[in-house]
């Protein structure tokens, strides 16, 4: 059963407006490069040019993104999130040199939003960018407060938070919008393209990768058995459905 909460009027606002990145990078051209698109598009920016620097400003004021590189001096990339993802699911897009698939896929298990490969084109850029905002905006942005209960779960797509039963859950902001794109279509059956598109809001690239870290990563947090999954299950050849 999917239930609807109160209606609650919230003022809208732009995906721009009051957003503060922090843009995590040890190379002081691309950082500047970064900065002064971001500039021109209306941000606010914060600068890091080490893990451990990004860390402490992590954990002094309030960020609607972070821009991360892997390869930093002092803490890794990879170790700065995963600290992050200890406490917050804060958007995170990695951008990096390293783009194989291991690296890519070890970037998504620990919980980026997304991945972008050096050297890119700020195009692109500013299309990552924009889709990784856009998750945040897309709540504050509706009249509707909605409230899903499912099975053992309760979705509050307000405050962004997941119960079941009795026990929070934390997820990271695309695990967070691949469950609420089913339970707000429970009916149906979505390929990976189409949760690519409904979920990072961007022309599918056939990274089939991404998808299926981000759905494993779901299950193992709201499933009791993962490998047998009752909430998100796979419809083979098609893609994922809500329910068995």
């Amino acid at each position: 059963m999917v239930c609807y909460g109160k209606i609650k009027k919230i003022p809208k606002r732009g995906y721009k407006y009051g957003k503060i990145i922090l843009i995590v990078e040890d190379d002081r051209s691309v950082s500047e490069m970064m900065s002064n698109y971001l500039k021109k598009e209306g941000y606010d920016l914060l600068h890091a040019f080490e893990g451990e620097e990004a860390i402490q400003k992590f954990k002094n004021k309030k960020f609607d993104l972070i821009i991360l590189d892997i390869m930093l001096p002092k803490l890794d990339g990879l170790e700065v999130m995963k600290q992050i993802r200890e406490s917050s699911s804060i958007p995170i897009l990695i951008v990096s040199a390293k783009d194989t698939d291991v690296e890519k896929a070890l970037g998504l298990e620990l919980g980026a939003d997304d991945y972008l490969s050096k050297p890119f084109s700020i195009i692109e850029f500013s299309a990552r960018v924009k889709a990784a905002l856009r998750r945040v905006n897309y709540s504050k942005d509706e009249n509707n407060v909605i409230v899903f209960h499912y099975m053992d779960l309760t979705v509050d797509t307000k405050n962004f938070s997941v119960w079941k039963n009795e026990e929070k859950i934390q997820l990271t902001a695309k695990e967070f919008e691949i469950l609420k794109l089913f339970l707000s279509h429970p009916n149906n059956v979505f390929t990976k393209s189409q949760i690519y598109q409904n979920v990072w809001h961007d022309d599918y690239f056939s990274d089939e990768n991404a998808i299926n870290v981000h759905v494993r990563r779901l299950r193992e947090k709201i499933e009791e058995i993962p490998s047998n999954p009752k909430y998100i299950t796979t419809i083979w050849g098609i893609g994922y459905k809500l329910g068995e």
